[in-house]
């Protein structure tokens, strides 16, 4: 089952299957996709302004549910192909900013669901890694782009020629994601930052967001950022998020962003 809730600002979506360390199946990724659907919906008409996704139970996602899959039936380009690289460009499009809280494991399309989220705050035991070694099969969800270009080709082969997996802690250290914490610390605190998130210039949060993915994706140099930077700025100041937060610094108060 997946969750969604909106409140304050905030959509929050649950992944519901903790008997199955929250690993999803086809159905459950056409859930998933509504969710997001559904939210976007809702920050299209301003009632969300950040959304957090996170797994109930042990794990965050263990990764695709096989239990029902029979190999020589398989049609594994149809479910990564066709529903899951899909939800993941739908998932890094979304329409405000998002953040993950993860734990436990975090394998395959769940290291997928990690990677199409602009924040992600880990637990210290998280764990990340290839384990397809032991299955025949290989690391997917764009789990090879981001190995190789957070952890180099070595330690990326490392990791796929061992099934050796990597904690929370390791992976902050490495540059995977952002912040790590005790387990016991995560959701609290992932739900204190979103909801100050929440608050804050969205229409200018996500000129951060498309632009930060231009210098990932088109490789961008100093100069050619500088510009769109540019570009941006003149477009926000037009807007009247950056009109309060002008006149808030003036003033000495607290801004008041409507988003």
């Amino acid at each position: 089952m997946i969750e969604l809730s909106i409140a304050n600002g905030i959509a929050e979506i649950v992944l519901n299957y903790p008997d199955k360390l929250n690993s999803l199946n086809e159905d459950a990724l056409a859930e998933l996709d509504k969710a997001y659907d559904d939210a976007a919906a809702a920050a299209s008409r301003g009632d969300v302004r950040a959304l957090l996704l996170r797994g109930e139970g042990r794990a965050f996602c263990a990764g695709r549910d096989i239990s029902g899959v029979t190999p020589d039936t398989d049609d594994a380009q149809a479910y990564l192909g066709g529903l899951v690289e899909p939800l993941l460009k739908k998932m890094a499009a979304f329409p405000a900013p998002t953040f993950a809280a993860a734990h436990g494991a975090c394998l395959g399309v769940g290291l997928g669901l990690l990677l199409a989220t602009d924040v992600v705050y880990v637990a210290d035991n998280a764990k990340f890694g290839s384990p397809f070694a032991k299955l025949g099969a290989t690391l997917d969800s764009g789990g090879h782009w981001y190995f190789t270009e957070r952890l180099g080709m070595h330690r990326t082969l490392d990791l796929i020629y061992t099934a050796d997996l990597i904690s929370g802690a390791e992976a902050v250290e490495q540059g995977m994601f952002s912040r790590a914490m005790p387990a016991d610390s995560l959701l609290p605190v992932t739900r204190e930052i979103v909801s100050r998130v929440a608050t804050g210039a969205t229409g200018a949060f996500n000129a951060s967001k498309e632009l930060v993915a231009h210098i990932r994706d088109q490789r961008l140099g100093l100069w050619a950022s500088m510009a769109e930077e540019n570009t941006e700025q003149a477009r926000l100041c037009k807007t009247d998020d950056y009109a309060e937060g002008f006149r808030a610094f003036q003033e000495k108060r607290a801004p008041i962003f409507k988003g």
